[in-house]
């Protein structure tokens, strides 16, 4: 006589089988390298990594000396890599070796000593915009138009002298740019710390040799004594 088959509990069904999920695709983790070169910047980025004016900037895209791209809205992009390799192109061989200033604001109410270093300047370092100005007020309008890489600054002007243009600049434009040599016939170590102390990064005589003003502009230069 066959056994009886056993019944399964009332209620209690086969589940079918879980299907299986599809192996998940596991990214390598992206490097600060990486993350470098994927990294785009705005030409106000760039200028501020460079020091220098957004206008340069753009001056050297449109050149074709610095690569961007263009977004769909019409704005200029630049690659972090693109960045970085365009300063290595540019870097000197001596230590310390800043890219030159492309625009330069002379603020001098020496005429004669505006045109020489304007000169100097220009014949050294081809491609640099050099503008003066005699007065502190020239000064300030000319600043804001030009939006200079480099001021020179007497320190002994009438009206408004140097200590009160150095100041009025760096409330303008902040204390990382432009960079602010002051000149003076007068470098007395009260007029020296008193410049510095208002927001000049140096300080020099205007006696000082041609070659080691041009070095503290930011410019390389070979001058025959």
């Amino acid at each position: 006589m066959p056994k009886p088959r056993a019944r399964r509990p009332s209620g209690s069904a086969t589940k079918p089988p879980k299907p299986k999920e599809p192996a998940k695709r596991i990214e390598p983790p992206k490097t600060a390298a990486r993350a470098r070169r994927d990294e785009y910047l705005t030409p106000t980025q760039v200028a501020d990594r460079l020091l220098v004016a957004t206008v340069t900037v753009r001056l050297w895209a449109s050149k074709g000396l610095l690569p961007s791209v263009t977004t769909l809205g019409g704005h200029r992009r630049f690659r972090a890599e693109d960045v970085e390799a365009f300063v290595e192109r540019h870097q000197h061989a001596q230590s310390g070796y800043r890219l030159p200033p492309s625009r330069v604001l002379i603020i001098d109410d020496d005429r004669q000593f505006a045109r020489y270093l304007a000169g100097l300047i220009v014949k050294h370092a081809t491609g640099t915009i050099v503008e003066v100005a005699h007065d502190g007020f020239s000064a300030g309008v000319k600043s804001q138009s030009m939006r200079p890489d480099i001021v020179t600054l007497d320190l002994q002007m009438p009206e408004m002298d140097g200590f009160e243009v150095c100041a009025m600049l760096r409330k303008m434009f902040g204390a990382g740019k432009p960079r602010i040599v002051a000149l003076t016939g007068f470098a007395s170590p009260a007029n020296v710390e008193r410049i510095l102390k208002v927001g000049a990064d140096a300080c020099l005589a205007k006696t000082t040799p041609p070659a080691a003003l041009l070095k503290e502009l930011g410019f390389s230069a070979t001058i025959e004594s």
